[in-house]
């Protein structure tokens, strides 16, 4: 499957997803104006890969540092995808990184962590850049 690359803009965060690697990340601000355009090809790419490959161990990192509810909706359908990937047995990390100060995002990352039973969920503090 072909890398998918797409530079931050001022409402979507970068993405950079090499699945050759099987390393995924969303880094920045996610608040688009059409959730579902912009974050459809990516759960499809995500779905065509755990079909073709469900045995290649995938990380999902994410750095968001401000997401919206239409945003975390699609994360969560995302996660769906690779936590249904690990009951089959694959290898998933999800790693959420946050600003250590960042109280909100952190405690998103804890809500979403809560709904993982297979996945690794890791939550990473980092110091503010």
């Amino acid at each position: 499957m072909e890398p998918i690359s797409i530079a931050a803009t001022e409402r979507t965060p970068e993405v950079q997803f090499d699945f050759a690697q099987g390393s995924l990340l969303l880094s920045g601000e996610s608040y688009p104006e059409d959730a579902a355009a912009f974050f459809g090809p990516l759960h499809e790419a995500i779905a065509g890969h755990v079909a073709a490959s469900p045995d290649r161990p995938l990380t999902f990192e994410l750095a968001l540092s401000y997401f919206n509810s239409s945003s975390a909706k699609a994360l969560m359908n995302m996660f769906m995808l690779l936590e249904d990937a690990a009951e089959a047995g694959a290898s998933v990390t999800i790693r959420w990184r946050y600003a250590a100060d960042d109280d909100t995002i952190e405690e998103a990352g804890e809500d979403f962590a809560a709904d993982f039973q297979h996945a690794r969920f890791e939550l990473v503090a980092e110091a503010r850049r």
